[in-house]
């Protein structure tokens, strides 16, 4: 698992690789817990994301690479951001849960990928089975080491998803929305009877949410996968909830998290290889590492009386 992670330069390649889509995609979830919503859609957001930077990419071909590549990644940011905007403007509008509707919005993804990549102009040429047209070179995110070995996958998508923490950062601490956010999440009544307009706060931190999740699926089509298939998601919307819990839902502890769940991905995969043990274990390492970090909450919940303080006792 450490040699898979951390033993050689092809490693830490696959390391920084696996990370960046979940730091992108935590940051967006981290974002909406502080906000006190509990966003489950990122990976619906991640897909539609994915497939509009396809989309944009062999749409706007002959464009060249400093304006394409922008193109795509705005392009994914901004469809994430409409899609997790539905379930902020049911929130606010309705009262509706955004966990029901954003794990509703999710299979709605599911289903409006396969429909789309049936269509003749996304569909590849020549093609009967569900695949995009292939992003043009001049729309993929750079690789880093390709000059020291083409086979080293790192791209500069990390150093996107680093511009995005400390810009995550800056919006959480520095300003005032971001301050809305961490108000309304904190205490939605003194919020709102503080004069902060709740419903937008709700709205604006879904699509903020949505948007970062939108570019973690520009960052697998545009670095990695260079088109859209079923599942190009690979579920990193869900591990992106372990990622943003595991890092107190702060963005330098997104980041950290981030790059360890990218570890264990990467790790993972010369661990089957190499020593024979399921992959699968991975994913009881992750369960694990959520449930230590729900032990103290449900240790004081079931035990409340051993975290009691005394009674100071005071004298006649």
């Amino acid at each position: 698992l450490a040699e898979g992670s951390l033993g050689s330069i092809n490693a830490v390649s696959e390391t920084l690789t696996a990370a960046a889509p979940l730091v992108l995609a935590g940051l967006g979830l981290a974002l909406g817990f502080r906000a006190g919503l509990f966003n489950i859609g990122a990976e619906g957001q991640i897909i539609v994301g994915g497939m509009a930077a396809v989309i944009a990419g062999f749409s706007f071909a002959a464009l060249p690479f400093f304006l394409l590549l922008p193109l795509c990644l705005f392009a994914g940011a901004l469809a994430g951001a409409l899609y997790a905007s539905i379930a902020g403007w049911l929130r606010a509008a309705t009262g509706a849960h955004e966990v029901i509707t954003t794990i509703m919005l999710n299979l709605i993804s599911y289903r409006l990928l396969d429909f789309m990549l049936r269509l003749p102009w996304v569909q590849r040429t020549g093609r009967a089975d569900p695949i995009s047209k292939s992003v043009p070179d001049n729309a993929e995110l750079p690789r880093l080491l390709e000059w020291l070995d083409p086979n080293l996958r790192v791209h500069s998508g990390i150093l996107v998803a680093l511009a995005a923490v400390l810009l995550v950062y800056w919006l959480l601490f520095k300003t005032k929305i971001g301050f809305e956010f961490r108000a309304s999440g904190a205490n939605p009544d003194a919020a709102r009877f503080a004069g902060m307009r709740s419903r937008l706060i709700i709205v604006a931190a879904m699509a903020t949410a949505g948007a970062l999740a939108g570019l973690a699926g520009a960052n697998q089509v545009l670095g990695v996968l260079d088109r859209a298939t079923p599942g190009f998601s690979a579920g990193i919307g869900f591990d992106a909830i372990a990622v943003a819990l595991l890092g107190r839902s702060h963005p330098i502890g997104v980041l950290f998290a981030g790059l360890l769940f990218g570890a264990l991905e990467a790790g993972g995969r010369q661990m089957q290889v190499d020593a024979g043990v399921s992959i699968d274990l991975i994913g009881i390492i992750q369960a694990l590492i959520i449930v230590f970090i729900a032990a103290p909450l449900l240790v004081r919940a079931i035990f409340p009386w051993g975290f009691s303080k005394p009674k100071e006792s005071g004298k006649g």
